[in-house]
């Protein structure tokens, strides 16, 4: 388990969803000695053993009931989600699509 974030402001979702997402994208070509999201994109397997970690760690913190722990964990695995639909060219768009079709 990470160290929780102090002082958390609620924010627009979709909006950092957004920034999150180009950031991600910026870092493919970055360094993997400067970047972890660079590390993550030069090894595959991990970034999708991270989303499996992180699954299971969302799931221990709502067990224990633990508010900030599941929001901590919540967002590393949305950040590693992003990054694995980054590798296989997954946007926000085409995933705000296949969430919008099952909605009606």
């Amino acid at each position: 388990m990470g160290e929780r974030t102090a002082h958390v402001v609620a924010g627009d979702i979709g909006e950092t969803l957004t920034s999150l997402a180009t950031t991600i994208r910026e870092r493919r070509g970055a360094s993997v000695e400067d970047s972890y999201t660079a590390r993550l994109f030069a090894n595959p397997d991990k970034a999708l053993g991270k989303v499996a970690e992180e699954a299971a760690e969302v799931i221990m913190a709502a067990k224990d009931e633990d508010h900030d722990h599941l929001r901590y964990e919540a967002g590393d695995l949305l950040y590693h989600l992003l990054v694995v639909l980054d590798l296989h060219e997954v946007g926000l768009d085409e995933l705000a699509g296949e969430l919008n079709a099952r909605m009606r």
